[in-house]
C-alpha cells in the first residue's frame, strides 16, 4: 500500500465519488472507441467530456512525458506546415485538426494512466472488452444477415465491418480486446475462464469474418508473443504448466472453428481470396509495395511533403504505409518525428517488460498489441487509428507510472550506506 500512499497520492485524497466518476469515464473511453463509423463518434464526445473532468478534479503532467508531448507537437507542426497550401480543401483542415486532436488524447490518457494506475487500467481493460463484443456481435450478425437490414451497414464488399467503416480497422482493434481474455482463458478461475472463452470465440470469429489479412496474422504473432512473456514472467511452475496447456487447446479450438467456417461456400471463396499473397493492388510497380518505394524516393526531393490526403493524386492509391504517409504529409519533420515517436515507444516498452508491477498482465498485452500494431503501420494507413493512439498513451502512463513505482516499492538503503566502512582514502590517519 505503500505506493497507492506515495506515488499515488493524489487517488488517495480525492473524495470517492470523484473516484469512482474518474474511473467509469476510463471505461466509457475505451468502450466508445468501437463505435466510430459515425463523425464525430461517441469516443470523441466521451473523450472531450473526460479532460474537461480529469482537469477540473486534478490531473498533473509529469516530467517523464516531456519527450512524449515534444515529438506529438513537432509531429503536428510538420502536418500544419505541409497542409497550408491545401487548408481551402475541407478534408484536409479536417485531418490536421484530428491529428491534433489526437495528439492531445495521447497525452491525456498518459497523465490518467499514471496516476491510480491498477483501477485504472481495469476499467481501460473492460471497457475494451465491452467495445469489442458489441463490434463483435455486430459483426457477425450482420454478416450472418441476423440483423434485420443491418448486411449493407455492417459489412462492406461482403467482409465484416461491425461499428467500424472499415473491415481492416475492426480487425486491428478486436486484436487488444482478444489478448485480455485470452489473459483470462489461460489463467483465471473456472468459471471467468469459460466466459473468455465465450468472449474470445466471439471476437476470433468477428476478426475472420473481417477477412483482414494483416489481422490475422497480428493476433497470432501477437498472442504468441504475449504468452511467450506471460510464461517468462509467471511466479510459478504450475501457472506456466496452465498457460501452455490452455494455449495449446486454444490453438486447437481455433482451428477447430476455421475448419467449420470454410465449409460455407461464400466463407471459404472469400477466405481463399483474401489469404492469396497475390493481391492486384499489392503487386507491380504501382502496387502497395512499388508504391513504397517510388513513395520513398520521392520524399527524398520533398523537405515539405506534398500535404495531408494528396498522396492519390500521384498514385492510384494511397500510401498503405503510415511511415510514408508521415513523410508525404508532413515532410521530413513529421516524417522523422512519427518514426522516432513510435519506437522510442518500443524500445522504452522493452526495456520495462519484466518490472514487477501489479498490472503487469495488462502491460503485457498492451504492449503485445502496440507492437503488432507497429509492424502492421509498414503496410497500412494507421495513423488515425483511435485504439493505436489510445494503446501510445496507455503505454507512456504505465511507464511512467512503473518508474514511480519502483521509486517507493525499493528505496535507496541509506543506513547501509553510512554502515559501509570508508574506502582507503578515506581513513582517517593514524
Amino acid at each position: 500500500m505503500a505506493y497507492a500512499a506515495t506515488a499515488g497520492s493524489y487517488p488517495a485524497s480525492a473524495a470517492p465519488g470523484v473516484l469512482a466518476l474518474q474511473r467509469a469515464l476510463v471505461w466509457l473511453i475505451a468502450a466508445s472507441s468501437a463505435i466510430v463509423f459515425i463523425e464525430p463518434s461517441p469516443y470523441e464526445l466521451v473523450t472531450t467530456v473526460a479532460i474537461v473532468v480529469f482537469f477540473a478534479t486534478g490531473l498533473r503532467l509529469r516530467l517523464a512525458f516531456m519527450p512524449l508531448v515534444l515529438l506529438l507537437a513537432t509531429l503536428n507542426i510538420g502536418y500544419s506546415i505541409g497542409a497550408i497550401p491545401l487548408l481551402a480543401q475541407p478534408e484536409v483542415a479536417s485531418w490536421v485538426v484530428t491529428s491534433w486532436y489526437m495528439a492531445v488524447t495521447v497525452v491525456f490518457l498518459a497523465m490518467v494512466i499514471a496516476e491510480d494506475t491498477e483501477a485504472r487500467l481495469a476499467m481501460l481493460r473492460r471497457g475494451l472488452v465491452t467495445g469489442a463484443m458489441i463490434a463483435s456481435l455486430a459483426a457477425i450478425g450482420g454478416y450472418f444477415n441476423l440483423v434485420p437490414g443491418g448486411h449493407d451497414l455492417l459489412t462492406l464488399y461482403e467482409r465484416a465491418r461491425g461499428t467500424f467503416k472499415d473491415p481492416n480497422v475492426l480487425g486491428a482493434f478486436l486484436i487488444l480486446p482478444s489478448l485480455f481474455v485470452l489473459q483470462d482463458v489461460v489463467t483465471a478461475p473456472f468459471g471467468k475462464a469459460l466466459r473468455a472463452t465465450v468472449a474470445l470465440a466471439s471476437m476470433a470469429l468477428a476478426l475472420l469474418l473481417a477477412f483482414s489479412r494483416a489481422a490475422w496474422g497480428g493476433l497470432i504473432v501477437t498472442a504468441a508473443f504475449m504468452l511467450a512473456l506471460m510464461v517468462l514472467t509467471s511466479r510459478s511452475g504450475r501457472e506456466r504448466s496452465r498457460i501452455i496447456m490452455t494455449a495449446l487447446v486454444a490453438v486447437f479450438a481455433v482451428a477447430a472453428l476455421i475448419a467449420v467456417l470454410l465449409s460455407l461456400d461464400s466463407v471459404a471463396d472469400m477466405f481463399k481470396q483474401r489469404a492469396s499473397f497475390d493481391q492486384s493492388y499489392d503487386t507491380g510497380r504501382f502496387g502497395r509495395f512499388g508504391r513504397h518505394i517510388l513513395g520513398a524516393d520521392m520524399a527524398l526531393d520533398l523537405p515539405f511533403g506534398i500535404g495531408p490526403l494528396q498522396f492519390h493524386r500521384y498514385f492510384p492509391e494511397d500510401t498503405h504505409n503510415s511511415y510514408l504517409n508521415a513523410f508525404m504529409s508532413g515532410g521530413w519533420i513529421s516524417g522523422i518525428c512519427y518514426p522516432a515517436l513510435v519506437f522510442l515507444t518500443v524500445v522504452l516498452g522493452f526495456r520495462h517488460l519484466f518490472v514487477r508491477v501489479p498490472w503487469q498482465r495488462t502491460y503485457l498485452a498492451v504492449f503485445a498489441a502496440f507492437l503488432g500494431t507497429v509492424g502492421e503501420s509498414f503496410v497500412i494507413d494507421s495513423d488515425h487509428w483511435r485504439h493505436f493512439w489510445m494503446m501510445l498513451g496507455a503505454m507512456w502512463g504505465m511507464l511512467a507510472a512503473a518508474q514511480a513505482y519502483k521509486a517507493v516499492a525499493e528505496p535507496p538503503n541509506v543506513l547501509a550506506v553510512f554502515s559501509q566502512p570508508p574506502r582507503s582514502s578515506e581513513r582517517m590517519p593514524r
